[in-house]
């Protein structure tokens, strides 16, 4: 399991984006039925100023733990590391704890899938504005989650996880950064790097932050350039968004 507590204090300034939120999101623990399944727990965080305004659609951000068992493990996560990097985005952040033995696994998706639709149902969502973001194993569940249901998310943020063997083509035309330490000693460096060279190749949009001198238990240590990460995805999607916009407003031919 790796250590949630203590995290090193090198957190940058927040960026410069959307609702300019400081104050920290109103976290809830929840449980859900997974349709054939077992209950799944997780936690949902509601940012500031949501209580005023429930039916503004918001980003969405489906958080995936680390390796690690227990009870809203999910949600310590969350709280830690993926929302103080993306506090500035005024989003709904999902954190579940993993349902099987990992994230990249039919049986993870299905019920994280089915979780996200049951949010979707109880929460104005922006779906223009859907990532899934994760750390080692919750990284290779990012790369996994997101080739398997490219139709939804239209971001991902895989951070200290490999690839693995998924097909990386339906990832070509979603907006994807990753960040990975190349002194790594879990999770070797050069399969993201090369997957992201790959998906360059392919045309997509895609961006890798490496870090140096940074080991795979400071999680800590990614949250800043987890922020870049964020400036970086909300101006592709405002990127896309303009451009659809230009596109309906030409006549038709």
């Amino acid at each position: 399991m790796l250590a949630l507590l203590a995290l090193p204090g090198i957190v940058a300034a927040p960026v410069a984006a959307r609702a300019q939120l400081t104050s920290p999101p109103r976290t809830l623990d929840a449980s859900f039925a997974v349709p054939g399944g077992p209950e799944m727990t997780y936690g949902i965080a509601l940012p500031a100023g949501y209580d005023e305004a429930p039916d503004t659609p918001r980003p969405l951000v489906l958080a995936l733990h680390p390796g690690g068992r227990g009870r809203y493990y999910g949600r310590s996560f969350m709280q830690q590391v993926i929302e103080p990097g993306l506090r500035s985005w005024g989003a709904i952040f999902v954190a579940p704890d993993v349902p099987d033995r990992n994230w990249a696994t039919d049986a993870s998706s299905r019920a994280v899938m089915a979780l996200l639709e049951h949010v979707l149902a109880e929460h104005a969502v922006d779906r223009q504005r859907i990532l899934v973001t994760g750390y080692s194993m919750g990284g290779r569940g990012t790369w996994f989650l997101a080739t398997r249901n490219a139709d939804f998310f239209t971001g991902a943020i895989p951070m200290a996880g490999s690839p693995g063997s998924v097909r990386l083509d339906p990832l070509s035309s979603m907006p994807l950064h990753a960040i990975h330490s190349a002194d790594d000693e879990v999770v070797p460096y050069p399969p993201a790097a090369q997957a992201v060279e790959r998906l360059e190749a392919m045309g997509g949009a895609v961006q890798l932050i490496r870090l140096d001198g940074v080991d795979h238990y400071d999680m800590g240590a990614y949250i800043g350039p987890l922020q870049e990460a964020a400036e970086w995805m909300w101006q592709e999607w405002e990127r896309r968004e303009a451009e659809s916009r230009r596109n309906a407003a030409l006549p038709n031919r």
